[in-house]
């Protein structure tokens, strides 16, 4: 790694706020998330650690229309949205990495008191997490994509509003 210049980051960080944030924010042209996709190595180990520990119910399962013989399936994280994965069979896709581009973490709101539940179902799966802020819980799923679990309502984060 590189030495760092904070100060610098700092400076760029405060300049975008000041150009960019905007106080008085028209309303975003999106909808919400109709669905976040991941890839998987195996579809039914994710259908366990999904619904099974993380208790997202999965909604649909159907072949993948751009790759035969790969599946497309879908769980429901509440709110109208979905996270859905995609199976590559024959591929050889390799292991998770963060890349420029890639997924460094996917962030679920849940109330605090499953939140809770959801921590005693990790434990009980022998699923190593990090816990932060006394709100959120970031661990890796079967095939290492990191998550984060948040006690937080939508649109705050650690006591911040974000939206």
């Amino acid at each position: 790694m590189t030495d760092l210049d904070y100060a610098e980051i700092e400076a760029a960080r405060d300049r975008i706020r000041d150009t960019y944030l905007q106080c008085d924010r028209p309303q975003s042209s999106a909808r919400g998330v109709h669905h976040v996709a991941l890839l998987c190595s195996d579809v039914e180990q994710t259908v366990r650690f999904y619904q099974g520990v993380l208790e997202f119910p999965l909604t649909e399962i159907f072949e993948n229309r751009d790759y035969k013989g790969s599946n497309h399936f879908f769980f429901d994280i509440g709110n109208g949205n979905l996270l859905a994965f995609f199976d590559m069979p024959g591929l050889g896709l390799g292991p998770y990495a963060e890349v420029l581009g890639g997924l460094h973490h996917l962030c679920i709101s849940v109330e605090p008191e499953r939140w809770s539940r959801l921590k005693e179902n990790l434990d009980a799966a022998g699923v190593e997490y990090h816990l932060e802020s006394g709100v959120s819980m970031y661990f890796r799923d079967p095939d290492g994509a990191r998550v984060e679990l948040i006690a937080d309502p939508l649109g705050e984060m650690y006591g911040s509003k974000v939206l």
